[in-house]
């Protein structure tokens, strides 16, 4: 067995592998960027040595970077986690050229499934149903197109070389191809150095369904279970659970057998997932082969209760599968939410920034989670902004739903925007209960996922207000005497009684609300909107506020930073500031300019200063977290001036371009 491996990754991948290495008995070297020096793999691992700066082509993908390191180290095998070299066939050929294990399948597996469209061609000898489409070798736009019409739509363009939803655009008609190829291939050529499309017929209701196999290097090929990976939002995955609900016996059977039939078509070893189309006929075809462990790996674990980094290792060291196919055991059902730093308000678009407060569910034999990061971390631009996983299992489907429900109210976040208020929405939505799953689950039920606040905003400005004087009047009786009267928070005055005033304001400084709070023997009155309030609180812990609302008894969280406050509950967040003499200013943008909607880097500029453009046309095309986003007029109007060119870094909120509005131009001349 080795004694000391590298882990050729970041984030909670390589936190993980860490974790089951060290309980193995096994050393863990860990690699990072300069971004990632104070980084949770990197304090976890016995050792780290510094890549480069914290682009990844200067960092972790630096192959030749890290052979030297295994050198140095004296580190046997390399984990390759997922993303970056992990499915890299040069990567692991040079691995082994120097003698030094891969923990993953022989390189040839690999550039097998690389290739989409040379996949899907082994796949069509080894008996695994394939979706309608094309994938030749001929990337011709003329052919794609021709290939295209006979396809018929809707149909999917998929990077052959792609993964995680890049390089992948929906065509409904003929009339959309050209765009969304060369949208497709630019992007595709970014994120893997190719750009090559396959095409394949789009299913209108389907459900990715995939199969987890391992095989050995002994010939011995295995199944473990199903996993459900059908909600997604741009091609990629957002809750998966296991096992797949309502797969009969019979169709696990045959998906996990053909499953095997392809990794063995590539005498494939180490742990791969198989990636199935399930029809609403209970037809399935096969989509792709990843060679590597996948991010939603942790429901499976959950209900076969293997660990599957275990298994790689002892693959890789040579050993064989520790079961056989009739040995393997279910029990259960498990879900994986993945907490992530975006905006789903506003098309899911990543967000970066510093994780200024951070509290997670406890985590016992029903909740797990899975995470690189720890409060005061930032999230930046270089990287996938997945915070987490958030793992539940219980004894069946319903109850794991209501523990995971729960796990995202107690899940909470303070300094950037995520996603755990819409995966609290998602998991508790009636539609997902009852199984009504595909792949265009999110589009389905937007209204119903996209539900405005349940929260009450008054009821939460109050509170918001008690927490301000709660914790001022904790303050107080750390730093001075509590019971004088310049250390209260009554307004004390002799002989009478006084309504200290306090505004709240929620967002900008036109949303501000004005209250007047009267506090006798620790009991507050306080009026808003002509309702009154009777409350009394006390505060539980550095950020629990326990109050009774007009006889209503409940428990907030808060974060409090300078004026700032963070209220969470029952999976809501509540965000106000105390209104101070010196917040006089805001900012404004003129209504003729364009934003960057994150931060990120210009991946082409499309317009020229003088240019006429009409509504809707793109302007800009930027990039964050590998992921393109397009910034079009809002209106027909000139181009005046243009602020930054491709591959410039933009800070969010930075104008991109000055665009005069049409008949303003038109006054102009």
């Amino acid at each position: 067995m080795f004694n000391k491996i590298l882990i050729a990754n970041r984030g909670e991948i390589a936190c993980r592998v860490i974790q089951t290495a060290h309980r193995m008995g096994i050393k863990c070297v860990a690699v990072y960027s300069e971004a990632d020096a104070n980084a949770r793999h990197v304090a976890m691992a016995d050792e780290a040595f510094l890549l480069g700066p914290a682009p990844s082509a200067e960092s972790y993908l630096r192959a030749d970077k890290i052979i030297e390191i295994c050198k140095l180290s004296g580190a046997q095998a390399v984990h390759p986690g997922y993303g970056f070299l992990s499915e890299n066939t040069g990567f692991a050929e040079a691995l082994e050229a120097n003698g030094i294990t891969f923990i993953g399948p022989p390189s040839s597996a690999i550039a097998s499934m690389g290739s989409k469209a040379a996949a899907k061609e082994i796949m069509s000898h080894a008996d695994v149903p394939l979706v309608p489409g094309y994938h030749g070798d001929d990337q011709e736009p003329a052919l794609l197109k021709a290939e295209s019409e006979k396809c018929g739509y809707p149909q999917l363009l998929k990077a052959v070389a792609g993964g995680g939803g890049k390089g992948m655009r929906v065509v409904e008609s003929l009339d959309e191809f050209d765009e969304a190829l060369v949208s497709a291939c630019r992007e595709a050529q970014n994120a893997f150095g190719n750009p090559d499309m396959l095409i394949e017929r789009y299913l209108t209701q389907p459900r990715h369904v995939e199969i987890q196999v391992f095989c050995d290097k002994h010939g011995n090929g295995i199944y473990l279970a199903e996993r459900d990976c059908s909600v997604q939002r741009r091609h990629q995955k957002v809750i998966e659970e296991a096992p797949a609900p309502g797969l009969s016996d019979e169709t696990r059977r045959a998906m996990g057998e053909a499953a095997v039939r392809a990794a063995q078509a590539i005498d494939y070893v180490g742990a791969g997932t198989v990636e199935f189309l399930y029809d609403v006929d209970g037809s399935f075809y096969f989509m792709e082969m990843n060679t590597r462990l996948q991010v939603e790996h942790p429901v499976t674990e959950m209900i076969t209760g293997l660990d599957l980094v275990e298994w790689q290792i002892r693959i890789a060291d040579g050993s064989e599968l520790p079961m056989q196919q009739e040995q393997l055991t279910l029990r259960g059902h498990a879900l994986e939410a993945r907490i992530y730093a975006e905006d789903p308000d506003n098309d899911f678009l990543p967000a970066t920034g510093t994780l200024k407060y951070l509290r997670t569910p406890a985590e016992n034999a029903h909740v797990r989670v899975d995470t690189g990061v720890i409060e005061g971390d930032e999230v930046s631009i270089y990287y996938d902004p997945m915070i987490a996983k958030l793992i539940v299992w219980d004894e069946n489907r319903e109850a794991a739903i209501n523990r995971m429900v729960q796990a995202l109210e107690d899940y909470r976040i303070a300094g950037m925007t995520t996603n755990t208020r819409f995966l609290r929405n998602l998991a508790d939505a009636a539609p997902f209960r009852n199984q009504e799953l595909d792949t265009g689950f999110i589009e389905k039920h937007r209204e119903l996922l996209f539900a405005p606040a349940r929260l009450n905003p008054q009821h939460c400005l109050v509170l918001a207000a008690v927490w301000f004087l709660e914790s001022s009047r904790a303050n107080n009786s750390i730093l001075g005497d509590a019971c004088s009267p310049f250390s209260g928070q009554n307004g004390w005055r002799l002989n009478l009684q006084y309504a200290r005033p306090m505004t709240l304001i929620e967002g900008t400084e036109d949303n501000s609300h004005a209250l007047s709070i009267l506090e006798n023997q620790g009991q507050y009155e306080i009026t808003l909107d002509d309702a009154t309030y009777r409350v009394s609180a006390e505060l539980a812990g550095d950020d629990t506020l326990r109050a009774v609302v007009n006889g209503h008894r409940l428990t907030v969280h808060c974060h409090q930073d300078g004026d700032n406050l963070t209220l969470f509950h029952e999976g809501e967040q509540f965000v106000c500031r105390q209104h101070r003499d010196t917040f006089t200013e805001s900012e404004q943008s003129g209504d003729a300019s364009l934003a960057a909607p994150m931060n990120g880097s210009v991946v082409a500029v499309l317009v020229e200063k003088g240019q006429q453009v009409s509504e809707g046309e793109t302007l800009v095309i930027m990039e964050a977290m590998k992921m393109e986003h397009s910034i079009s007029a809002p209106y027909d109007g000139v181009v005046g001036e243009i602020f930054f060119a491709q591959g410039d870094l933009v800070d969010e909120g930075a104008e991109l371009v000055a665009l005069d509005a049409a008949d303003r131009a038109a006054e102009g001349e």
